[in-house]
């Protein structure tokens, strides 16, 4: 799972805790271009290049979502299971930690409230909750916390290539075998996808390897994604040639995402994922209005491109 982490700014090569990610001085700073890519940032600008400008460059506020809500909350509780011995990681005790932890998030991010304000009785709440629940039972029945001692738990990772694009992201767990060998580890609350899906489901584990590949110089033995919401578990086990093809198509993301920035041309890509996007008031698409590009932009043989101009598919 990933937080929305774009233009922070720890040293270059830095390995820093979750927890030191300035994210409130990020969000306070004015609009500057983008500076790094994470992965779920890729994945934006892959799937919309508008919905990457309105999230990056714009900062336009998003409603929480009761599934994105959850997914948090139950990576919190796994994280924070591990902090007791290995024979105390039981079902009561994960189930136990949950309120807790709703808790702590609703103090650290208050807006999540919002999401059961017409729930007076609280009964919409508790269902989720026993969902939240639910789903880290079932995580017993795909690991056994009692045999796994993580290395590194909520883990900041961040490297600048030799081209200067800078690359970073949270990886939820890392397992370091006695032999040296790497696993790295994500939790993903959904469902596991079709296999003709499983390729783009594992392009953020093979982002986090390249990471790690060129921090430690170390290619990850094992990329594994644990979906407790189908009670699956993809594996797959790269090779540097992996890697090297993934920072080549990082490397192209990253220029064409330099020259939208420059011309302020930001395309919207129309897919059924439009239906959960938050931004249709501001998308050509359903008729809005993009917000007044804040950045400068590049200027063109005929005169200056016109400031926040969309361009023709």
């Amino acid at each position: 799972m990933e937080s929305s982490i774009e233009d922070a700014s720890p040293a270059q090569g830095a390995v820093v805790a979750q927890g030191e990610e300035p994210v409130t001085a990020v969000r306070a700073r004015a609009a500057a271009p983008p500076s790094s890519l994470s992965p779920s940032r890729a994945s934006d600008f892959m799937q919309c290049p508008l919905l990457y400008r309105f999230r990056v460059i714009d900062r336009l506020p998003e409603k929480p979502s009761e599934a994105a809500t959850r997914g948090t909350l139950v990576h919190a509780v796994l994280e924070r299971l591990f902090d007791a011995p290995a024979a105390e990681r039981t079902v009561p005790r994960a189930r136990s930690l949950v309120p807790g932890q709703w808790d702590r998030l609703r103090e650290s991010r208050p807006e999540v409230g919002e999401l059961f304000a017409d729930d007076p009785e609280g009964e919409r709440l508790a269902r989720w909750l026993g969902e939240a629940e639910q789903l880290v039972e079932r995580w017993f029945t795909l690991e056994d916390p009692s045999r796994l001692e993580p290395v590194e738990r909520e883990l900041f990772v961040e490297t600048e290539l030799e081209s200067g694009l800078r690359l970073r992201g949270i990886i939820d767990r890392v397992d370091v075998a006695p032999t040296g060998e790497v696993r790295i580890v994500d939790y993903k609350t959904g469902k596991a996808p079709r296999p003709e899906y499983a390729e783009g489901a594992l392009f953020q584990m093979k982002f986090y390897a390249l990471v790690v590949w060129r921090l430690k110089n170390v290619v990850p033995r094992r990329l594994q994604l644990v979906y407790l919401g189908s009670g699956d578990v993809l594996t797959y086990d790269p090779v540097l040639a992996d890697l090297e093809r993934v920072e080549r198509k990082l490397l192209a993301l990253w220029e064409a995402i330099r020259q939208a920035t420059e011309s302020g041309e930001w395309r919207p890509r129309p897919t059924k994922l439009c239906g959960w996007c938050d931004h249709q008031a501001h998308c050509p698409e359903f008729g809005g209005t993009p917000p007044p590009y804040p950045l400068p932009v590049r200027s063109a043989d005929s005169g200056e491109v016109p400031q926040g101009r969309m361009g023709a598919d």
